[in-house]
């Protein structure tokens, strides 16, 4: 997971890979678009066709995703290297996440895997992923 992928944004900017049908997903989401310092992060959907093309490139099963990505200045990260990348965007209490960095890599990544293996069964699934309002629909790919 080295290099990043242009996704038609015209210029390069943090992009966030996320399972489009999960209920938690979705809700970080639109989280961090109402706690971003600055509106730079794009929004790929591994259920489109580019999203699963950025899956399958970094080695996720785009039908069985394990993961989210979070791609930034040439590196893709994925479980709680992502989740803690993601956060230095944001501000409010999402930004305590951040302490998470002092933790073990290990203890960090079993933890993400516990929620990510179960994250349907515990918050759920959309059979499709919704369309964002129009004012933010540019910063997204669905």
């Amino acid at each position: 997971m080295t290099e990043t992928t242009e996704i038609n944004f015209g210029e390069v900017a943090p992009v966030w890979l996320f399972d489009g049908v999960c209920v938690l997903c979705n809700g970080a989401v639109q989280y961090t678009l109402k706690h971003e310092k600055e509106p730079l992060i794009r929004f790929v959907s591994i259920q489109s066709v580019e999203g699963r093309q950025l899956a399958v490139q970094h080695g996720l099963d785009p039908d069985d995703p394990q993961s989210f990505l979070f791609v930034e200045n040439g590196k893709a990260l994925a479980r709680s290297d992502g989740v803690l990348a993601l956060a230095r965007h944001l501000d409010g209490p999402a930004r305590l996440i951040s302490w998470c960095r002092f933790l073990p890599k290990p203890l960090r990544d079993f933890a993400y895997d516990r929620i990510a293996r179960n994250r349907y069964r515990l918050f759920g699934r959309k059979s499709e992923c919704p369309i964002p309002d129009a004012g933010i629909r540019h910063r997204f790919v669905l």
